[in-house]
């Protein structure tokens, strides 16, 4: 395989070079990707359980209650003391949570939208079927 040819290899180039944008515009808010990820799959979706923001993230669920019990310690989010049901223990962002999201929204807009460049809405769209379509393609 030629990889100066392979989609496959560029799309883990193109991948790789997003998370090191990503990762140095978090890194002074004192977050990682993860961290912003669980914090905007919560904003998104309040209430999703540890192995449900651990799917969402790519995490292992460990990993994930790790992070979740910091979140909680420096008050960015809230889960019940108990579960209501089960196991399951809700998370929920609170004030603190979402203004450390909307700082950290800004600076991942910006890396998106350097990634962008001058493409125009026409290609971006375009950009956006083609890679939905490999995904679902491979799932």
């Amino acid at each position: 395989m030629d990889l100066e040819t392979s989609l496959g290899y560029l799309l883990k180039e193109a991948s790789s070079a997003l998370r090191a944008a990503m990762e140095a515009v978090l890194r002074p808010l004192g977050m990682t990707i993860t961290h912003y990820s669980c914090l905007e799959l919560l904003a998104q979706r309040p209430g999703l359980s540890n192995s449900e923001l651990a799917r969402g993230t790519f995490v292992t669920r460990q990993s994930m209650n790790v992070l979740l019990q910091n979140l909680e310690r420096d008050g960015s989010v809230v889960r019940p003391a108990e579960a209501s049901v089960g196991k399951v223990l809700p998370t929920r962002l609170t004030e603190r949570g979402r203004r450390s999201l909307e700082v950290a929204t800004v600076a991942v807009r910006g890396v998106e939208l350097r990634m962008l460049g001058d493409m125009t809405e026409e290609e971006q769209a375009s950009a956006f079927r083609i890679l939905h379509g490999m995904i679902e393609r491979l799932r």
